[in-house]
């Protein structure tokens, strides 16, 4: 049996058979096999034929190695799940920042607990004067959906902490505007921390504060995709956050 779903997106791709087996470095018959007689190929020319064709490898075949494979890749990058937030050892989140060479980002509502750490403040400034790109979100205190996580939580402070937050930073946004500070609207389901290809991911739970929920500390491996859904998560929301203004200073101060 033909597989037609390979073709198609050959097809949609504009790219021949050729093309493809040269992208992957495969034996072009190997390729004509695959779509006319339906062979299945190593799932590492699977995964190579999907990255090149830009599709889900799952809906080019039905190889249960596929999706099992596929399942493996994403559970392996779980290194370790703590219960709660506060049981992740307190000098986890400045070892895994410290090891930032290309990428350090926090993308949270307040993260209050990484703004009154000093040593975390010292650790952006070096990081930033190496070459690191940093980014720091965090929700906006008038958006609906820090007013609603703040409900949630049963505290309705969440805009206060928010607020805390931004005057604690503002030092370090004064001294070092390469470090990048945006203020979001977004409705979180996770707080994330990244640091190349490591990360710590801490999901939102109803009716509790995220110091109570548990914490996934990840690790990226080429076609995990576990890891890459949160990275992609802090992209979307840094590019349609905002910069912090002198007006987002006055109302920290007014509302402080």
């Amino acid at each position: 049996m033909s597989n037609e779903r390979l073709r198609s997106a050959l097809l949609a791709r504009g790219m021949t058979v050729q093309g493809l087996a040269e992208a992957i470095e495969v034996n072009p018959k190997t390729v004509e096999r695959w779509i006319t007689q339906g062979k299945v190929p190593y799932r590492r020319h699977q995964y190579a034929t999907a990255a090149v064709l830009k599709v889900d490898v799952t809906s080019l075949w039905d190889d249960d190695r596929t999706i099992d494979g596929a399942s493996d890749l994403s559970k392996a990058e779980i290194g370790t799940v703590y219960p709660h937030r506060h049981t992740v050892p307190s000098g986890l989140w400045r070892e895994i920042y410290g090891r930032a060479q290309k990428t350090l980002d926090v993308l949270v509502y307040s993260g209050l607990f990484l703004s009154e750490d000093p040593l975390f403040h010292d650790l952006l400034k070096a990081k930033v004067a190496a070459g690191v790109r940093v980014r720091i979100l965090l929700g906006d205190p008038e958006s609906t959906a820090v007013q609603q996580r703040g409900i949630d939580e049963g505290h309705r402070i969440m805009d206060g902490k928010i607020r805390n937050a931004m005057v604690l930073y503002r030092p370090l946004m004064r001294s070092h505007p390469d470090i990048g500070f945006r203020l979001h609207d977004s409705t979180l389901y996770n707080s994330i921390y990244r640091s190349d290809d490591e990360m710590l991911v801490n999901p939102h739970v109803y009716g509790i504060g995220a110091y109570l929920a548990p914490v996934l500390h990840l690790r990226r491996l080429a076609d995990g995709g576990l890891f890459d859904t949160y990275a992609n998560s802090i992209e979307h929301t840094w590019e349609s956050a905002r910069q912090i203004t002198d007006a987002d200073f006055a109302s920290s101060t007014t509302g402080a």
